[in-house]
């Protein structure tokens, strides 16, 4: 690492490591439900379970993206971080907030609407503690010697991502109302502004780790920019088909929908681009697999199956099914929980020194990860048609179409198992690197730029 103010990254990486654990042990939770072994049922419901397992997603990915701004922007400012004692205290509010959500939910102090479950109150603490981590992002940029593209992208994905998690607070009382303005925040999010992030991470480590020239990424960066805001706005329409909103949304939203997967696409193209006209081999191939893995699966997660359900004259049939949960989970693990981990496998060597991705336990970690997801992924796709079939075509009881899918969702939990298997090598890994060294800083392993 160039900087010493650069290991506060570590803590938010380390946090991420907790959360991923967390959330894997709370979809385990219902994956067991599903076939049946709910013995947990009288202290974790299945809703409960639910609420924490996707809001333990978000947070978590929140985190890693705060870690990867703490590592790149003084990277990219060619300065130390503004205040690391205000990065620590971000972080200390940050979590306590986020066990006071978790608590809550398992005693019912929630708002109960999906992804943002968390108590209002919390939701103000939230805004403080995102304003304090833009503060000091901002004022490291302020008064940096240099600006890059990279740089700048990576901040205004980040401000925008607080600026539209304001619509989510505001009260209605008609559903509908709130429905709509929730998806502000939910998919414009992941299919908006996030992409802003996704894209600045990984323009950063396509420098690092191809050797490219910073110009040619840079020119594409803007090109992924453009197609993320030509889609992804008025995309949001493909969530606002049924729940009473104008005719119209059918014709926008499907057509905005199916231009989505463009920027996923356009990620894709530039990364495997990049890689072709890599300058040198980067010793760090662990850290490359993850960068070229997240462009490649997040578009065929966010974007091809996205598209494959979003279609007005699916997604009748679709919505609100298993259907729905296949997109999801390779979506978000492609696109972004990749790139965190793609990022964390990067900057571990350079905060610690110790260059364990030469070792064979990183390999096993993407692969049976990957492995695992798309397992997962092909489970509940069977048993998402399955359900559409069953139950919006014969006209099947739910209940009764869920005992009938119980089968796939062991086929899931199969899945799940190796994926953990996976996830367990890379926390190892997280683990043995140990924590962050001042003999490191100053240079980093094998960079090429």
């Amino acid at each position: 690492m160039r900087f010493q103010s650069q290991k506060v990254a570590y803590w938010f990486f380390a946090t991420c490591m907790l959360l991923l654990s967390l959330q894997i042990v709370y979809g385990f939770i219902m994956g067991f439900a599903r076939i049946g072994f709910d013995g947990l049922h009288d202290y974790i419901p299945f809703n409960t379970a639910r609420a924490t397992h996707t809001n333990l997603l978000v947070v978590w990915l929140l985190t890693g993206f705060m870690g990867a701004a703490y590592y790149i922007i003084p990277e990219e400012s060619d300065r130390e971080l503004y205040s690391v004692k205000l990065a620590y205290i971000q972080l200390i509010s940050w979590v306590v907030v986020g066990v006071v959500a978790i608590i809550g939910f398992h005693f019912n102090w929630w708002e109960g609407r999906k992804f943002l479950e968390i108590p209002r109150p919390l939701d103000y603490l939230v805004v403080v503690n995102v304003l304090t981590f833009l503060f000091n992002i901002a004022m490291t940029i302020w008064e940096a010697k240099k600006r890059s593209t990279t740089q700048l992208v990576l901040f205004f994905g980040l401000l925008c991502a607080a600026l539209l998690y304001l619509p989510g607070m505001i009260y209605f009382d008609n559903q509908t109302l709130d429905s709509y303005f929730r998806w502000w925040v939910v998919h414009l999010w992941v299919e908006g502004v996030w992409e802003l992030i996704m894209g600045g991470i990984l323009a950063f480590l396509l420098i690092k780790l191809t050797g490219v020239d910073r110009e040619v990424i840079e020119k594409w960066l803007y090109v992924v920019v453009g197609l993320t805001f030509l889609s992804g706005i008025l995309g949001t329409g493909h969530h606002y088909y049924w729940i009473g909103t104008p005719k119209y949304w059918l014709m926008v939203g499907g057509i905005f929908s199916a231009l989505e997967p463009l920027a996923f696409l356009g990620m894709a193209i530039w990364a495997l681009n990049m890689y072709r006209k890599k300058g040198k081999d980067h010793p760090n191939k662990i850290a490359l697999y993850w960068t070229l893995g997240s462009a490649m699966m997040s578009f065929i997660g966010a974007g091809f199956l996205g598209f494959a359900h979003t279609w007005p004259s699916v997604n009748q049939w679709t919505h609100g099914t298993l259907i729905t949960a296949m997109h999801g989970h390779l979506a978000f693990w492609g696109a972004y929980a990749m790139l965190v981990l793609a990022v964390i496998s990067y900057a571990m060597p350079n905060m610690t020194g110790r260059k364990l991705f030469t070792g064979m336990s990183g390999y096993l970690a993407f692969w049976a990860s990957n492995i695992g997801m798309v397992g997962m992924t092909g489970a509940l796709a069977v048993a998402g048609i399955t359900q559409v079939y069953l139950e919006r075509k014969l006209g099947m009881d739910f209940l009764v179409v869920q005992k009938e899918i119980v089968f796939h969702f062991i086929g899931m939990l199969l899945a799940a198992t190796l994926f953990t298997v996976g996830i367990t090598y890379f926390i190892v890994d997280f683990i043995r690197h140990g924590l962050p060294s001042n003999e490191a800083i100053g240079k980093n392993v094998g960079d090429i730029d």
